[in-house]
């Protein structure tokens, strides 16, 4: 997922730097939400390794 988004956000760059607007728009905006995505599903993934799995292994 974070490489989809480091991938639509290169490609909104160079669209906003030849004009297109409409399409870097779009682009960013699909990038940025994937990107929050990764950070939650991230964070999730963080705390229960840090409290559930912990406590399953043990």
């Amino acid at each position: 997922m974070l490489k989809w988004a480091i991938i639509l956000a290169i490609v909104a760059v160079i669209a906003g730097a030849l004009g297109f607007t409409g399409i870097a728009g779009a682009a960013a905006g699909i990038a940025k939400l994937l990107f929050f995505l990764f950070l939650i599903g991230f964070v999730i993934v963080l705390v229960l390794g840090v409290t559930v799995f912990k406590s399953v292994t043990k």
